[in-house]
């Protein structure tokens, strides 16, 4: 069992002590070991994409979000009391989950902005000679950290659920990778957005490559 899945294991632990009977949750102790600084890319990507906070809890809560405030009007037009406190309870609760990813989301764009604006410096994309290039530069780069993000935490093909196999055979969708299309106007954006993709997945080895020698010192 390789890191990510012995990560995704520990997020259900149901004990998050720490001594010989109890080592459910090394696998996050040692995620947080392996960060490099308080803002590793690695340790974000690792949240967010596994954790759920950005993609299945906020879709989850979002979708709930949706039938309880159905339930809450409902509620209050027969004068549910006790019905309606419940509801409101329960929207407080998803609207935590929701900030919560948000936020981490957000922390983790910027982050990502500020990397790609540095790479594609250094490696010349586009001329930044005048004012006006200048901001065409940037609008760029955010375009690219923005699309490579996305496509990077979620770019499964919907129609078969990114296993490659819609009605007992290959998806014509996505011809069978499981990986949806990334669809652009541009197709120099696209080239970049797909370079940082891959190195977001580099990135993200990277830390779990860390993580997982962090994971066995432990165990020792």
């Amino acid at each position: 069992m390789g890191f990510v899945d012995r990560y995704i294991t520990a997020l259900s632990a149901s004990s998050l002590q720490d001594d010989e009977r109890h080592c459910q949750a090394e696998p996050l102790l040692a995620s947080a070991l392996a960060s490099t600084s308080a803002g590793d890319l690695g340790a974000l990507l690792h949240r967010a994409k596994y954790a759920g906070t950005a993609t299945q809890n906020m879709a989850h809560a979002v979708a709930m979000r949706d039938l309880v405030e159905k339930a809450l009007v409902h509620a209050i037009r027969k004068k549910d009391a006790n019905r309606e406190a419940d509801c409101r309870q329960a929207l407080q609760g998803d609207a935590i989950v929701l900030e919560s990813g948000v936020l981490l989301l957000a922390r983790l764009l910027a982050l990502w902005t500020a990397e790609v604006m540095k790479r594609g410096r250094a490696r010349r994309w586009v001329p930044e000679n005048t004012a006006w290039d200048a901001e065409a530069a940037i609008k760029l780069y955010r375009t690219v950290a923005e699309n490579s993000l996305a496509y990077w935490l979620n770019g499964l093909c919907d129609p078969c659920g990114g296993t490659g196999v819609a009605e007992a055979r290959a998806c014509k969708c996505c011809a069978g990778s499981g990986k949806a299309p990334l669809v652009m106007a541009a197709g120099f954006v696209r080239e970049h957005t797909l370079n940082m993709v891959s190195e977001l997945h580099s990135i993200a080895d990277s830390h779990a490559t860390r993580a997982g020698a962090k994971l066995r010192a432990l165990a020792n």
